[in-house]
């Protein structure tokens, strides 16, 4: 059983020789459940994104590279929660041994759209068309650093912009925008 680093204050540093590490960064689009630090004090976010359908949360370490939204058990993938990514947030801060560093940069808009380009477009498929989900998205979070909302909104034009690659439509019983991407051509 691993130690719980959760609730252990952030170490004091000078603010003029490290730059925010994460004891506080919640960027746009999540919502920061709860933190930990590993052994070297990098920070490992329990987060889930902002939009209010979404109950999972992500596992994020903000010193390495490790991201997790569940465990995947048979052929089916769990998604976490709060209690099951604690438990990965803390078995990750019991092993890892990254060092500190910096934030990721928030990314322009146009770097944004052409990573949700590349994500429409990756998730397109030979038998026809799928459903995108917004969580699916959610590893991508704290690199693309935007709402549910914006990226709605961009993903709506996409569909607008470029029909062959994807489509948006109402969902008959919400009203939300329901994303397909369309099937691979031949």
């Amino acid at each position: 059983m691993g130690f719980l680093r959760k609730r252990r204050p952030a170490p004091q540093l000078d603010s003029t020789l490290w730059p925010e590490t994460g004891e506080s960064w919640s960027p746009d689009g999540v919502t920061v459940k709860e933190r930990y630090y590993n052994l070297a004090h990098a920070v490992i976010l329990v987060f889930t994104s902002d939009d209010p359908t979404n109950i999972y949360c992500t596992v994020a370490c903000l010193g390495c590279h490790f991201v997790s939204t569940g465990i995947g058990r048979g052929t089916y993938h769990q998604r976490h929660g709060l209690k099951d990514a604690a438990e990965a947030a803390n078995a990750h801060a019991t092993s890892c041994h990254a060092l500190r560093r910096d934030l990721p940069a928030r990314p322009d808009d146009d770097t944004v759209r052409e990573q949700l380009h590349q994500w429409a477009s990756n998730s397109r498929r030979m038998d026809g068309e799928i459903q995108l989900f917004l969580s699916d998205l959610d590893t991508s979070r704290l690199t693309m650093q935007r709402t549910s909302a914006w990226i709605e909104t961009a993903l709506q034009q996409l569909a607008t912009d470029q029909p062959d690659l994807m489509r948006a439509e109402p969902c008959g019983y919400s009203g939300r925008l329901l994303f397909h991407a369309s099937r691979r051509p031949n």
